[in-house]
C-alpha cells in the first residue's frame, strides 16, 4: 500500500509552533477531514459556550488551511497529457 502524504515532511521542523499546531501538521488529509467533522459537530451542539465556539472555529479554520495546502501541493504534482501525447506538470 502506498504511503500517505502527511502535511509535514519528515525533514521539516516545527519552529515556533504549539503542540496542537504541530499535531495538526502531522495529520493525514483524511484525519484532518475527520477532525473538521468533529469541530462542526461540536459547534452545532447547544452546550458550547461562545469562547469554546470561537476556539473551535479557529481550530477548524487551521485544519481547513492545512487541507487546502496539502491539496494544492498534490495538484501541482499531477501530470497533464499535452497535445503531443507527452506529460506536462499541471
Amino acid at each position: 500500500m502506498p504511503k500517505q502524504d502527511n502535511f509535514m515532511d519528515q525533514n521539516e521542523q516545527n519552529h515556533g509552533q504549539t503542540g496542537v499546531e504541530a499535531d495538526q501538521e502531522a495529520l493525514s488529509l483524511e484525519e484532518a477531514f475527520l477532525q473538521i467533522e468533529e469541530v462542526i459537530a461540536h459547534l452545532e451542539t447547544e452546550e458550547i459556550t461562545l469562547e469554546q465556539s470561537f476556539q473551535e472555529y479557529n481550530r477548524g479554520m487551521k485544519l481547513l488551511r492545512r487541507c487546502n495546502e496539502a491539496i494544492d501541493k498534490v495538484e501541482k504534482k499531477v501530470l497533464q497529457i499535452n497535445e503531443d501525447g507527452g506529460l506536462d506538470e499541471f
